[in-house]
């Protein structure tokens, strides 16, 4: 039996105290929103009034004061397998009692059919977590009609509703991973999964609510709201009250719901939903979670999560206390449908719409409809909360002010935007070194990369080191350099990463004679250049003073056949590679990344085609809706030499989620370079560091790469890359450090070359970071290589980089030979030219 919490009851003063507080506007802690819920008699009505308060500044602003909503929406139960095991579930069931394991196509497609003609406008997927993995009836519906997994099957109803009925979908399928979000995204505005508890007890214990359901564990849907925040999805969530969990449970579960809303900005919805009690399950005998308990957590959560905050209580689970709900802070009434019934609560009908406007009237509010995808999102579509293909199909049924027009929907096609690229600054490459950028960040800059409150409290302070015999560590690194990354030689390498004076003086000399073994004496460079196509990007990583929005002054697309002119510019200037990045363009058709590679080649046959990073692969991929083993494949095909090794920064999760908000995770990142590699595209290797990470994780980094290159031997070199906090806006928010120490520099270099000796032979740094004497001290500490011409550099000039955007050959010769040695042109891929 799961164990039961006996809960301290709060004081009168608390509770006054918290009141006080709440009424003032001030912030409450978790302890004084524990208090405010045992608010009783008077001290309730008054928790209700601040909350109702909150709300109703929070509707001011929003410039729909004494507006409540709904969704007129449309129930799909794609399916009601699960893999999962919740004791109070009726809608999950077993093979034998459904006549099929999943809804047909044109049995989802009826449905929405029926509903647009009543005007509804959302089209809810709802359906157990990944069935297949539990039942053998789920997988052979699903391979004999060619899906792959749920998700799949999904995304392709999710298309045939939007291109046969334009209703909007939104997708409820459970716990999806970053790369599964990126999949859907294209597919649906709105997405959402009820964290429904922090309370790891009701999931690990035997007895629990959630006791052998795998996608209930708290952590793993924890992981679900920050990876929605990260690929930017507006995102519904909520908690369930009364299934167990203790009231301090409850409120962590709010404040965990705030942390994610706080650090992305996607959390269009919070549910706040009361249990209820249900024959033929295990928690039948449960007593209903009581209304005055959800209309005080409902307040609670109002103060909690703030007046911009869009909180519900599904109108089916109340009785007909709605003037109780409105009093508590509530704003939405959720999705309402005219046509089926709420197959999670079969007993407990939808309130008929008229009805639910009559009830909001008397308590003072006008009941308004919306879409699935809030106003507040709808308004800020092109900043990457809606995928482009989504655009004309949420516009045909947005009113100016985001909510719902009063029509019907019909199907519109689903297909990429017309090509927009070829505006802006297209000069910003050569006018960076001689204008400037506009200025220092963004126009976004306060909202786009979350609350940095929130994002501060995620760093770790680099973990302590045992002291070691720095003679040994360097002894190690001359004898067998390898062996630091083993785990027992730790400490060892931590030694080296701390290593200065003669110490590091001694590290830079062994790593130059590692140098001289696999590389001689000289020193190689590529002729190419740069082509950064696009610099609108609303991902949002937070060191990256790239990016712009689209009507920023310094955005600019450039088209098809201006990335072909540059490219043949540069080959009539000498260039044998083109190295093409850009940022990820929510306008960018999935189809422009083959077809600049094309272009390419199609106007200079012989140019070597460096392209794309992995976070770029992975959008790409994810929107075409093809693997990226596929996607690589179809590349290739087109041209594409080898990828850049960029996108890496840092690969240690914790680190990443601080530094870039929404790229990929390590995982994800080791896996596309991986699969690169395997269908014979190479790749270089990066690490940009001395921003908010620490030696270890460098070392962390180095063990990937290495894990990396024993499989495949795909890299063609490592690339360390100083961070440049100039207009980083992470450093402008004053959370990371100014750039690595010349130290630091000095030792990344070195160990780089001592860490990965063996396995990856090329060490390059990067001129464009270090400057002329920089590169001259690290090409005498272990690095070969001075990396290419460039002829345009827009990333790290942006960023506020001082050393310029092109060398001539000749300038690449004097850097070499103030560094002792003689230059030699090579190509991508090492070969000598």
């Amino acid at each position: 039996m799961v164990e039961v919490n006996v809960e301290p009851v709060p004081t009168e003063a608390s509770i006054r105290r918290a009141l006080r507080r709440a009424a003032d506007g001030k912030a409450i802690d978790v302890d004084e929103a524990t208090a405010l819920l045992a608010a009783t008699g008077e001290q309730f009505d008054e928790l209700l009034t601040i909350a109702g308060g909150v709300r109703d500044a929070g509707l001011r602003e929003a410039g729909r004061p004494g507006v409540v909503t709904y969704s007129r929406k449309v129930f799909i139960p794609l399916t009601r397998l699960c893999r999962d095991r919740c004791h109070y579930c009726t809608f999950a069931t077993v093979p034998h009692r459904l006549p099929a394991a999943f809804l047909e196509r044109d049995e989802v497609l009826e449905i929405a059919r029926q509903g647009a003609a009543q005007g509804c406008k959302e089209a809810l997927f709802t359906l157990g977590d990944r069935p297949e993995e539990r039942w053998p009836a789920a997988r052979q519906w699903l391979d004999e009609r060619g899906y792959d997994s749920t998700l799949d099957y999904v995304r392709a109803c999710a298309i045939a509703v939007l291109e046969e009925t334009g209703l909007l979908p939104h997708l409820n399928p459970g716990v999806m991973s970053w790369a599964e979000l990126q999949r859907l995204k294209p597919v649906a505005p709105s997405m959402g999964m009820m964290l429904e508890t922090t309370a790891t007890r009701l999931w690990s214990e035997k007895g629990g609510p959630h006791y052998g359901s795998p996608d209930k564990e708290p952590a793993v849907r924890l992981r679900v709201l920050d990876d929605a925040g990260r690929v930017g999805v507006p995102f519904t969530t909520g908690i369930l009250i009364g299934i167990g969990e203790t009231v301090a449970e409850r409120v962590d579960s709010l404040f965990a719901i705030r942390r994610a809303a706080r650090e992305y900005g996607h959390i269009q919805e919070v549910i706040i939903q009361n249990f209820r009690a249900k024959p033929d399950t295990a928690m039948r005998g449960m007593p209903d979670a009581e209304l005055r308990e959800l209309a005080a957590t409902v307040a609670v959560a109002r103060i909690i999560m703030g007046p911009r905050a869009r909180i519900q209580a599904p109108p089916n689970l109340i009785d007909d206390e709605f003037p109780l709900l409105l009093r508590a802070g509530i704003d939405d009434w959720g999705g309402v449908s005219p046509l089926t019934p709420d197959h999670v609560n079969p007993e407990r009908p939808w309130p008929q719409i008229d009805l639910l406007a009559e009830k909001s009237a008397e308590s003072g509010f006008e009941l308004r409809e919306r879409l699935t995808i809030y106003p507040e999102y709808v308004r800020r579509a092109d900043e990457g909360w809606l995928d482009p293909r989504l655009a004309a199909h949420v516009t045909a049924l947005a009113a100016p002010d985001g909510l719902a027009r009063t029509v019907n929907p019909v199907g519109r096609p689903w297909q990429e935007p017309e090509e927009t690229f070829g505006t802006g600054r297209t000069d910003l490459f050569a006018a960076i070194d001689t204008e400037g950028r506009t200025g220092d960040r963004r126009s976004d800059f306060d909202d786009v990369y979350g609350d940095w409150d929130e994002v501060a409290a995620h760093l770790k302070a680099a973990p302590r080191s045992m002291p070691t015999d720095v003679v040994a560590a360097l002894k190690l690194a001359a004898d067998d350099p390898g062996a630091l990354l083993l785990e027992k030689h730790e400490d060892k390498a931590m030694a080296l990463f701390n290593a200065d004076g003669p110490a590091l003086d001694e590290l830079a000399r062994i790593a130059d004679d590692l140098r001289r073994q696999v590389n001689g004496n000289d020193i190689t460079y590529v002729v190419n250049r740069n082509i950064n196509f696009s610099n609108v990007c609303y991902v949002g990583c937070r060191f990256c003073a790239f990016a712009q929005r689209e009507k920023d002054a310094d955005a600019y697309r450039l088209s098809v056949e201006q990335v072909a002119d540059r490219a043949e510019e540069a080959w009539r200037d000498g260039a044998s590679e083109v190295c093409m990045q850009g940022g990820i363009d929510p306008k960018m058709p999935v189809t422009a990344y083959a077809d600049l590679v094309r272009a390419v080649k199609q106007r200079v046959p012989g140019m070597h085609v460096h392209a794309y990073s992995p976070m770029e692969i992975v959008t790409a991929s994810a929107k075409a809706g093809v693997s990226i083993r596929d996607w690589l494949t179809e590349l290739k095909e087109a041209g594409l030499g080898t990828i850049p090794g960029t996108a890496a920064e840092i690969l240690d999760d914790d680190v990443r989620w601080v530094l870039t908000k929404g790229k990929l995770p390590t995982a994800t990142w080791a896996e596309v370079v991986t699969t690169a590699h395997q269908v014979g595209i190479r790749s270089s290797s990066t690490m940009m560091y001395g921003h908010v990470d620490h030696p270890r994780q460098w070392l962390g980094h180095f063990r990937v790469l290495a894990g990396i290159q024993d499989v495949t031997g795909g890299f063609t070199e490592f690339v360390a890359l100083p961070f440049v906090h100039t207009n980083a806006p992470i450093y402008l928010a004053g959370i990371a450090r100014p750039g690595p120490t010349w130290r630091e520099n000095r030792v990344v270099h070195a160990m780089a070359r001592v860490l990965l000796h063996g396995r990856i032979d090329n060490i390059q740094c990067s001129w464009v970071k270090l400057g002329d004497e920089g590169t001259r001290v690290m090409l005498n500490s272990g690095c070969n290589d001075l990396g290419g011409t460039l002829m345009e550099e827009t990333i790290s000039r942006m960023a506020g980089s001082e050393y310029g955007s092109a060398r001539t050959v000749a300038e690449l010769k004097e850097l070499a030979a103030a560094a002792g040695r003689p230059a030699v042109e090579r190509t991508t891929v090492y070969g000598r030219r």
